[in-house]
């Protein structure tokens, strides 16, 4: 095993980097501490540490400095057996020079294949001049491990597929303000590209059918490779039913009895408790995400509904039947993968006349920010449904500005003291991924 390690080190070494369009993650290396990416299963996290590697070389850096090993390639698989320390062994017989005297760049990708990584990550960090960065694609296995086995030694980056400026960006398309109306209007194209592509890299350039095949083996690959095998789930196909109805209901309030009922419906005798699970493992694949009621009692915010959006619009398009979901649910999902990239703090809000607001985000400076998605106002009904349900919560929360996004509407909203934003969702964007 040590003589394989070895070849695929100095392969590594040999081989072309593939960096692609760089990602907006901002992945800084602390001392003493593993730099870790996470996130959803293709969305670039390997391309992220091609990108970190190529600056380390575009800074002087020796090839042979730089150790990088992907723990899904199956000649790694019996180190689930022999103990990952065996890398380390490996890279320092091929160059024993190095110990102790030059800092290595270790680049470990899908580390969460290989049992007991954390103690092998804490030691290199704590015995030998390592720089370490690893990437995963399950939220629980890489947040509560490093927590609780690394005592520190890491800090955890987030990746998501292409933000709308990262698109744009993979299309050579200018998307920095001020626009002419030639730039405008490319950009406003590369949303509707967007809008159809959504953001998975590997399908950013493919047409509609070999999209659609692509992002529904992503769907099963996370099914049964990222829960049923990891999770060593009995009965894979309460799994895969609960997955398939969440899809087809993105964007709406769902409970665990309706889910608990819905399987029982299809057969399973899944409890509550196990349904329960499911949905936190969706979410820690970084697949779907639960969205909660805003509520100062937190048990209040538990019993109530909660909101399903999944991590790509485009793959919600791709799996779902497409019998319930239709442009708007799939408008207010990019809202909110939007919001995820920056914040975690996110609830839907229900004024006291039982109105509701998509989305209210706390902010790291306590102030608070609501996001109302609808298409169009241009429909009298519809503008006064949703302005109503802002202005309510504007009043409750003593909000001063909120936003409404649209399709492709432009407005400014003044009551009083309080502004509502109405801006069309190329333009919403952008702003929030100012790169």
């Amino acid at each position: 095993m040590l003589e394989i390690i070895k070849t695929l080190i100095l392969d590594y070494q040999e081989n072309i980097l593939l960096t692609g369009v760089p990602r907006h993650v901002g992945i800084v290396p602390v001392s003493g501490k593993a730099a870790v990416c996470i996130g959803v299963r293709r969305s670039g996290k390997s391309t992220c540490l091609s990108q970190i590697m190529q600056r380390l070389l575009d800074n002087g850096v020796s090839r042979q400095n730089i150790l990088c090993l992907d723990f899904f390639d199956d000649r790694l698989h019996p180190l689930h057996h022999d103990g990952i320390g065996m890398v380390s062994d490996a890279y320092y017989s091929i160059y024993p020079e190095k110990k102790n005297n030059e800092t290595v760049y270790c680049f470990l990708d899908e580390i969460q294949m290989v049992s007991g990584w954390e103690s092998f990550v804490d030691r290199l960090l704590r015995t030998e001049m390592c720089e370490v960065y690893l990437t995963g694609s399950s939220a629980r296995m890489l947040s509560k491990e490093i927590a609780t086995q690394m005592r520190g030694r890491a800090l955890t980056w987030e990746l998501f597929p292409f933000s709308f400026r990262e698109f744009l960006e993979f299309r050579q398309i200018s998307n920095r303000p001020p626009f002419s109306t030639k730039s405008r209007l490319l950009v406003q194209k590369g949303f509707e590209e967007y809008w159809e592509c959504g953001g998975f890299p590997e399908v950013a350039h493919l047409d509609r059918r070999l999209r659609l095949k692509i992002h529904q083996e992503y769907f099963h690959a996370i099914l049964f490779r990222d829960l049923v095998e990891r999770h060593d789930i009995s009965h894979p196909q309460a799994v895969r039913d609960l997955a398939y109805w969440l899809m087809d209901n993105i964007a709406s309030l769902y409970t665990i009895n309706s889910l608990t009922g819905y399987l029982k419906s299809r057969g399973h005798k899944a409890p509550k408790s196990a349904v329960t699970e499911y949905l936190e493992w969706f979410e820690d694949a970084y697949f779907l995400f639960t969205v909660r009621l805003f509520d100062a009692s937190l048990s209040r915010s538990n019993a109530n509904p909660k909101k399903i959006y999944c991590v790509d619009h485009s793959l919600v398009r791709s799996v779902s039947s497409g019998i319930l979901t239709n442009s708007v649910h799939l408008l207010e999902n990019l809202v909110f993968t939007a919001l995820r990239r920056i914040n975690t703090d996110i609830f839907y809000y229900r004024t006291r006349n039982g109105r509701e607001v998509d989305f209210i985000i706390q902010m790291p400076d306590r102030s608070k920010m609501l996001v109302q998605v609808c298409e169009s106002l241009a429909e009298a009904a519809t503008r006064k449904r949703e302005l109503t349900a802002l202005h309510e919560a504007m009043e409750e929360l003593d909000c001063a500005t909120a936003t409404v996004v649209t399709r492709h509407e432009d407005e400014l909203i003044e009551r009083g003291s309080r502004v509502i934003t109405v801006i069309p969702v190329w333009r919403w964007l952008l702003e929030q991924d100012e790169g």
